[in-house]
C-alpha cells in the first residue's frame, strides 16, 4: 500500500496501517507516490495499491496510471471521495471523480458508503477480491475504486448488530486467511493456426524472432521456451534490452546465448547489411522494441510476413505491417510449437513416413541455408560489438554510450537496472550487450515513454528489492530458501538531467523508507536527444526551444536529500563510484557531465567504425 496523507482518506489509511499483513509506504507527493507504486509493482510483478484523499490529489496519479495501463502493471487505485450529498454543491476539495481516469483503467467502481451489515461486508470483501484479481487478469493493469466516506472519518464507536446476527465469514473473513472470493484466470487457448504457422516457418530459413519489452514475470516464464523455439528454427533472436533476454543467467553460458543478437541497433544502420539480409518471416513477442534502425529495417521489407504473438490481448503493432496477430499466451504458443517440431522430426514419425514410401521430414536445425543465415547474423553481431568496444576505448572524454558498456561489465548479479527515457534508453539499446554477472533485470517506463516520474519509479523498484530480500530472509529462516544474500539486490538508475530535474522531489522516498539506489546522472545540460534530430539544423532557435539548458548544480540536490554525491571525470572514477554506491547501502548520485555536440560527433565516429566492421564481416 502506497499512501499519501489527507483527511478524507483517513478511514482507508488507518485501516491499512492496522493490518499486519499490509506493507505501508508513505509519500507526501501524489505524483511521485504513483510512480513509486508503479516501479514497486513492476519489479515485484504483484498488485500494489495507491491511496489518496479527494480532489486534485487523485488527478496527480494520472500520469503513472497511464503508464501502468500501457505497460500492463497491476495497480489498485483507491481514491477517497465526498459522500453523494456533498458532490456538485460547492463543497471544498470535491471534484467529479467518477471515471476520473477514463479508458486508462481496466475497470472503475464507485464504492458504496460503508455500513456495518452482513450484506455490506460481503459486498466490500467480494469487491476487493474482484478488483485485485482484475489488476492481474490478462492483460494486467490499473483498476480504480472511488471510495466515499461520511464524517466522522476517525474510527469512533457506533451502533453494531448483536454478535448472533453477524455472519462470521462477512465479519471475520474465510477460515485460515483464505480470500473471500478466489479468482482463477484460465490460460488462453491457442488458435487453430499453430500448425499452419509451423509449416510456414519450416519452409522458410530466412526468419527472425524479435523479443520486445516484457515485464519481468512474463520474461522469466518465456525465456527458455522462446530460445528453444529459436534453436528449433535456426532463427536469430533480436532481443530488446527490456526483453530481459540479454542477461538471462545460466543461459548466457550455454548454447542458447549464441542465438541472441544484441548490437542490431548499431549494425542495422549499415545500408549494405540491411540490403543483403532480407527476412522472409518474423515472429515478434512483447511490445514494440525501442530501436529506430530496427523499425526502418522492418519498413524496408513490407512484404515480409510478420506474425505478432500477443498474450495481452492488445494491439501492439504500430508499424501496420503485421500479416497476422495471434492472441495467445506466448509461453503456451512456444511450448506447443516446440512439441510440434519435436513430433514432426521424431525418428518414430519419420519411420512411419518412410514405410509408406514418402520423404521424411528433415531436422530443421540441419538445413544448410538456415545455418548460413543464422551464422551471418552472429558474425556481424560479434564484429559490431568488438568494433564499438575498441573504438570507445580510444576516447578520453566522457561518452554517454560507454556508461552502458561499463555497467554491463561491472553490475553484480540480480541488479535491477532502471533506465530513463529519451537518450539513456536508446544508448542502452545500442551499447548494453549483456555479459558480466548475469542476470540483470532491466526495466523502464516504455508505455507512454515520458520523462516524468522516473526517479520515483526507480525507487519503487528499489523498494521491491527490499521486499524480496525480506521474503528471502523469512524463507531462509524457514529452511525453504534456495539462496540468500546479506542485503537486498542493488538497484541502479541511469537518467538524463532534464528527467532527473522533473522528479527530484521523488528523492524524498529514499530517506523516508531507507532505500538504496545508485543514480547515474548523465548531465549534458539540456535535451540531448534533440541534437540528433532535424531540429538541430536550426541553431538560431535550437538552444531556446529544444536544447533548454538549465545550468543546475545537482550537488545541491544531493545535499538536500542526504545523498552521497560524486562528480566523475574518468572511467576509473566511474567504476570506483559505482562500486561504492552499490556496496554503500544508501542513496548515491554519480554525475557524468557530457557535451551535447561532442556526444553527437562521437556517436557518428562509432557508426563509421561499425560500418567498416560490418563490411569486413560480410566480405
Amino acid at each position: 500500500m502506497v499512501i499519501c496523507p489527507g483527511s478524507r482518506s483517513t478511514p482507508l489509511a488507518l485501516a491499512c496501517a492496522s493490518q499486519p499483513g499490509l506493507r505501508v509506504w508513505m509519500h507526501v507527493d501524489e505524483r511521485s507516490a504513483a510512480f513509486f507504486a508503479l516501479g514497486l509493482a513492476k519489479r515485484l510483478g504483484e498488485p500494489v495499491a495507491l491511496v489518496c484523499t479527494s480532489g486534485t490529489a487523485a488527478a496527480n496519479f494520472y500520469p503513472a496510471i497511464i503508464e501502468a495501463r500501457l505497460t500492463h502493471v497491476p495497480l489498485l487505485v483507491l481514491t477517497a471521495d465526498r459522500p453523494p450529498e456533498l458532490r456538485e454543491v460547492g463543497a471544498p476539495q470535491a471534484i467529479d471523480q467518477n471515471r476520473l481516469y477514463g479508458q486508462h483503467v481496466k475497470w472503475f467502481a464507485d464504492v458504496a458508503l460503508p455500513e456495518a451489515t452482513n450484506d455490506a461486508l460481503r459486498y466490500i470483501r467480494t469487491l476487493a477480491d474482484r478488483a485485485v484479481a482484475l489488476t492481474q487478469a490478462i492483460p494486467a493493469g490499473p483498476v480504480h475504486l472511488n471510495c466515499p466516506f461520511r464524517e466522522p472519518l476517525t474510527p469512533e464507536a457506533g451502533p453494531l448488530p448483536p454478535s448472533e446476527a453477524r455472519d462470521p465469514a462477512a465479519w471475520e473473513g474465510r477460515p485460515k486467511g483464505e480470500p473471500y472470493t478466489r479468482v482463477t484466470n484460465s490460460s488462453l487457448a491457442l488458435p487453430m493456426t499453430l500448425s499452419r504457422l509451423f509449416n510456414q516457418c519450416y519452409d522458410e530459413p530466412h526468419g527472425l524472432i524479435i523479443a520486445g519489452p516484457m515485464q519481468l514475470a512474463e520474461a522469466r516464464a518465456l525465456d527458455l521456451v522462446l530460445l528453444t523455439t529459436a534453436k528449433r528454427l535456426g532463427y536469430p533472436v533480436l532481443a530488446d534490452p527490456l526483453s530481459q533476454l540479454r542477461c538471462v543467467g545460466d543461459l548466457q553460458t550455454n548454447i542458447y546465448s549464441t542465438d541472441i543478437i544484441t548490437s542490431y541497433d548499431a549494425f542495422l544502420r549499415s545500408e549494405r547489411f540491411a540490403k543483403e539480409m532480407e527476412p522472409k518471416i518474423i515472429l515478434r513477442f512483447g511490445a514494440m522494441p525501442v530501436s529506430k534502425p530496427l523499425l526502418l529495417y522492418l519498413q524496408r521489407y513490407p512484404n515480409c510476413k510478420q506474425i505478432v504473438i500477443d498474450g495481452a490481448g492488445d494491439w501492439n503493432e504500430p508499424t501496420h505491417l503485421a500479416a497476422e496477430i495471434v492472441h495467445a499466451d506466448p509461453v503456451e504458443f512456444c511450448g506447443r510449437f516446440n512439441s510440434l517440431a519435436d513430433f514432426r522430426t521424431s525418428e518414430s514419425v519419420n519411420a512411419q513416413i518412410r514405410a509408406i514410401g514418402s520423404e521424411p521430414f528433415e531436422q530443421i536445425e540441419a538445413q544448410p541455408e538456415r545455418i548460413a543465415w543464422q551464422a551471418r547474423w552472429r558474425e556481424v553481431d560479434t564484429a559490431t560489438r568488438q568494433a564499438l568496444s575498441t573504438a570507445m576505448q580510444e576516447y578520453d572524454e566522457p561518452f554517454e554510450g560507454r556508461v552502458f558498456t561499463e555497467l554491463a561489465e561491472n553490475l553484480p548479479t540480480e541488479t535491477t537496472l532502471f533506465v530513463g527515457n529519451s537518450m539513456p534508453v536508446r544508448d542502452l539499446d545500442t551499447f548494453f550487450w549483456g555479459g558480466g554477472e548475469a542476470p540483470i533485470h532491466i526495466i523502464g517506463n516504455r508505455g507512454a515513454n515520458g520523462i516524468d516520474g522516473v526517479v520515483s519509479s526507480a525507487l519503487g523498484a528499489s523498494a521491491a528489492a527490499k521486499v524480496l530480500h525480506e521474503r528471502d530472509e523469512q524463507a531462509e529462516h524457514a529452511k525453504r530458501a534456495r539462496k540468500h544474500r546479506d542485503k537486498p539486490a542493488p538497484a541502479v538508475l541511469v537518467i538524463g538531467d532534464l528527467s532527473f530535474y522533473h522528479d527530484m522531489n521523488g528523492l524524498l522516498a529514499a530517506r523516508l523508507h531507507q532505500l538504496d539506489l545508485t543514480i547515474v546522472l548523465i548531465n549534458n545540460d539540456g535535451g540531448g536527444i534533440f541534437s540528433f534530430l532535424p531540429q538541430a539544423s536550426y541553431p538560431d532557435r535550437f538552444e531556446t526551444l529544444f536544447g533548454t539548458p538549465t545550468g543546475l548544480d545537482f550537488a545541491q540536490a544531493a545535499r538536500l536529500y542526504g545523498a552521497n554525491y560524486t562528480h566523475v571525470q574518468t572511467w576509473e572514477d566511474f567504476r570506483n563510484a559505482l562500486s561504492d554506491g552499490i556496496t554503500g547501502g544508501s542513496l548515491s548520485i554519480i554525475e557524468v557531465k557530457t557535451n551535447r555536440a561532442s556526444n553527437v560527433a562521437l556517436h557518428r565516429r562509432l557508426w563509421q567504425a561499425m560500418e567498416h566492421a560490418v563490411d569486413k564481416a560480410l566480405a
